[in-house]
């Protein structure tokens, strides 16, 4: 017959309350200080050593392409930061060349309509699956995700023949219209973000008489502004780069039409020796220079939101 297990008080300094009990808290391994926090000189040293190597690998493409800029034409590609001969009218003489201002034109407005409408749609269909709780909605859920898997060359001949059916084509609105729809990617991240918001807070303005939409719009997308900025810049940018998309649904013969990115693929084409051009290529990488600019801007003032609504995960203190 075993007899009962006798308790050990824990053991307190003299002159403490022996019901105080002291939780340590275990600390952080040695490696993973050291190495997020080395203490040497020598670790310092190697740290920011490697942090100056990837550094300029990333900034590399950037520096060519500022560099080729600035260049004239025979020296283009002759992969050298410095220019032997600098051409600052470069930069003077593109806008001649190329009507660059109305691709850039195009290119914001397809994108702020893009960026819009998915940013939108997504957080709705996400407020819907994060706040009511229905029969099959797991299932459902499921489906919407697993679109996801699906290629888009599976889908790009079915979705150009509906724009096709509907008289579309060559317009602006194949670039930002299925985005109305919301995406199954930014669907999941604002659901997310909506699930970690108070319960509470919902089920108090309903009491209160609010309704579905004014719980949305005046509670749960003030406390998501940095999820919805996150989906507004990552869907500017895609829509931005999107070259396939414009080649496919953008009528070729207007050239003024153009997006930025099919603009730089057709100058290329256009000053091509093979076709007749001359291997002005120089105005190619003005172009591309300037063209990427607005995407630094644009991460540059929101990254203070991208930073809070990935490291906050959608929670309000």
């Amino acid at each position: 017959m075993s007899t009962p297990m006798q308790q050990v008080p824990p053991q307190t300094r003299p002159g403490t309350d022996p019901a105080t009990v002291v939780v340590t808290v275990p600390q952080r391994s040695r490696w993973r200080r050291s190495l997020s926090q080395p203490k040497t000189l020598v670790g310092r040293v190697v740290l920011a050593a490697i942090l100056v190597v990837v550094s300029l690998a990333f900034l590399y493409p950037f520096a060519w392409l500022l560099a080729a800029s600035l260049k004239p034409r025979g020296e283009v590609f002759d992969n050298k930061l410095i220019p032997k001969t600098f051409m600052p009218e470069n930069y003077l003489e593109v806008w001649n060349q190329l009507p660059l201002l109305s691709w850039m034109w195009n290119s914001i407005a397809i994108a702020l309509l893009a960026a819009t409408a998915v940013a939108i749609s997504s957080s709705v269909v996400a407020f819907g699956f994060a706040y009511f709780k229905f029969p099959g909605r797991g299932l459902l859920f499921g489906l919407v995700l697993a679109t996801m898997m699906l290629p888009g060359a599976v889908t790009m001949i079915p979705i150009y023949l509906i724009w096709k059916q509907t008289g579309l084509l060559g317009t602006w609105v194949p670039l930002w219209g299925m985005n109305l729809f919301g995406s199954a990617f930014y669907i999941f991240l604002q659901r997310q973000f909506f699930l970690g918001l108070p319960r509470e807070l919902f089920e108090a303005a309903r009491l209160d008489g609010a309704s579905y939409w004014g719980m949305f719009w005046r509670i749960a997308m003030p406390l998501s502004i940095p999820s919805f900025v996150i989906v507004f810049l990552f869907e500017f940018q895609a829509s931005w780069n999107n070259l396939q998309a414009a080649l496919i649904y953008l009528n070729a013969g207007s050239v003024d039409e153009f997006t930025a990115p099919l603009g730089i693929a057709y100058a290329m084409t256009k000053y091509s020796p093979t076709a007749g051009g001359h291997g002005d290529y120089q105005y190619v990488m003005v172009a591309s220079l300037i063209v990427t600019l607005p995407m630094l801007l644009m991460f540059a003032f929101g990254q203070r939101y991208f930073i809070e609504g990935v490291a906050t995960q959608g929670r309000k203190g």
